[in-house]
C-alpha cells in the first residue's frame, strides 16, 4: 500500500518537529512537509499535493478558520485539527469540524514530546483514517431562525400518575468521527416536541459542553450535556459528558440519565455500547436506536440487544458517512433493521417515535 503523504501546519517549531517525527515512525505514513502558516501551506499544498493536512487552529497571518474555509471551498482534502484543551480551543475546532475537517487531536500545553509519544497510535490512526475520507467542498449555509420553545408544560402540567413503563418514545444515538456534523443534521430537522433524544458522542471532556451549547443554538430541542439523576422529558436532548458513561435508567416513576465513570469500553469513555445496552434494558421496545457515522465497532453489539429487546434500529449509510466503522460494523452483525442516508434519518425517526410500541411493560408500583 502507497504511504499517507502527510503536510503538517503549525506555528511552533517544536510541535512541527515532533508532529513530523511521530507520524513519520509510522510505515504507513510519511510527511512530505511542514508549514509554519497557512500562507506557506498553500504554496506547499500546490508543489506537494498532500492525502492529508494537519491544522493548528491558531495561526499566525491567517487564522486557522479561515484558511480551512479556503481550502474546502477551493481544494476540498483530508484534514485533521490540532486544538488545544482550552474552551476556546474546542469552540474553534467544533467550527471547523462543520467546515469540514475530518477528525482532531489535542495538543497539550506543556510536555510535548512525552504526550505526543504516549498518544502517537491515536494520531497516526486518525491520520491514516482521514486519508480515506470524501470531503465535499464547503458552501456557506443560511442559518435558519429557530422559533421560541414552548414546554408542554405552559399549556397541561405532566400527569404525575404512572402510565406503562414504555410508554414514552426515547431515542438512542451514538457516534463517533464525523458525528459531531451528523448529529446537527439530526438535531436540526427535530420539532422543538420530538421524543427524548439521548446521544453519546466520542468526544473529550473539554469539548462535550460547548457542543452540547452549540446543538442547542441549532435546534428547536432544548440541548444540554447530561447531568446524573436528571429527569429525561419530551423535546429534550442529552449528550454524555466527555470522560464519563451515560446511561437511561428507570427509578421507578421515570426513566433518568445516570453517569458512570468506570473504566473505558471498547476504549471509548463516553461507550456507545454502555449507553445502548442501558436502553435496551430500562427501555426496551419503547426505545429508538440510531447508530451514525464513527471509526471502529462502539455501539454495534449494544445496538443488536436494543434490537432483540424489540427496539427499531438504523444505521447511517456508507455513502453519507464520514466513516462507515460503527454503523457498518452493525449492518454486518445484523444489528439494525435499515440504513439510510443521513438526511433521512430524523424524519424516520419521527415517523418510527409514532408506531405502536410492541410489547410494552408495566411500571413497578
Amino acid at each position: 500500500m502507497e504511504k499517507v503523504r502527510v503536510l503538517v501546519v503549525d506555528d511552533s517549531a517544536l510541535v512541527r518537529k515532533l508532529l513530523s517525527a511521530m507520524l513519520d515512525s509510522d510505515p504507513g505514513i510519511e510527511v512530505v512537509g511542514a508549514a509554519a502558516d497557512p500562507l506557506i501551506a498553500r504554496e506547499k499544498i500546490k508543489q506537494l499535493n498532500p492525502d492529508v493536512l494537519t491544522l493548528d487552529v491558531e495561526m499566525p497571518r491567517m487564522d486557522g478558520l479561515t484558511f480551512l474555509e479556503n481550502l474546502m471551498r477551493l481544494r476540498p482534502m483530508p484534514v485533521v485539527m490540532v486544538s488545544s484543551l482550552t474552551e476556546r480551543g474546542a469552540e474553534v475546532t467544533l467550527r471547523a469540524l462543520e467546515i469540514g475537517a475530518v477528525d482532531f487531536f489535542t495538543k497539550p500545553s506543556s510536555d510535548l514530546a512525552n504526550c505526543f509519544a504516549e498518544s502517537a497510535q491515536e494520531i497516526c490512526a486518525k491520520v491514516k483514517l482521514a486519508a480515506r475520507t470524501r470531503p465535499r467542498p464547503y458552501t456557506q449555509v443560511q442559518k435558519v431562525e429557530v422559533a421560541p420553545r414552548l414546554s408542554a408544560d405552559a399549556v397541561l402540567p405532566r400527569s404525575q400518575s404512572p402510565g406503562t413503563r414504555g410508554s414514552q418514545r426515547i431515542i438512542a444515538i451514538g457516534a463517533s468521527t464525523g458525528g459531531t456534523e451528523a448529529i446537527r443534521v439530526v438535531l436540526e430537522a427535530m420539532p422543538p416536541d420530538a421524543p427524548p433524544i439521548v446521544i453519546t458522542q466520542h468526544i473529550p471532556a473539554a469539548f462535550s459542553g460547548p457542543f452540547a451549547a452549540r446543538m442547542n443554538h441549532c435546534s428547536a430541542m432544548r440541548v444540554c450535556e447530561a447531568r446524573d439523576g436528571q429527569p429525561i422529558q419530551p423535546g429534550h436532548a442529552y449528550i454524555a459528558p466527555g470522560g464519563e458513561h451515560l446511561l437511561v435508567m428507570w427509578d421507578g416513576a421515570k426513566h433518568v440519565c445516570r453517569l458512570h465513570d468506570g473504566p473505558q469500553v471498547n476504549r471509548h469513555k463516553p461507550s456507545v455500547d454502555v449507553l445502548f445496552r442501558s436502553t435496551a434494558a430500562s427501555i426496551g421496545a419503547a426505545a429508538i436506536g440510531a447508530l451514525l457515522t464513527g471509526m471502529g465497532d462502539d455501539g454495534a453489539r449494544g445496538l443488536l440487544e436494543m434490537r432483540e429487546s424489540g427496539a427499531p434500529t438504523l444505521v447511517q449509510d456508507e455513502a453519507s458517512s464520514v466513516v462507515w466503522g460503527m454503523p457498518g460494523a452493525a449492518w454486518k452483525l445484523g444489528a439494525a433493521d435499515e440504513k439510510l442516508p443521513l438526511e433521512d434519518i430524523a424524519a424516520r425517526l419521527l415517523v418510527l417515535a409514532h408506531q405502536p410500541i410492541a410489547g410494552a411493560r408495566r411500571a413497578a408500583s
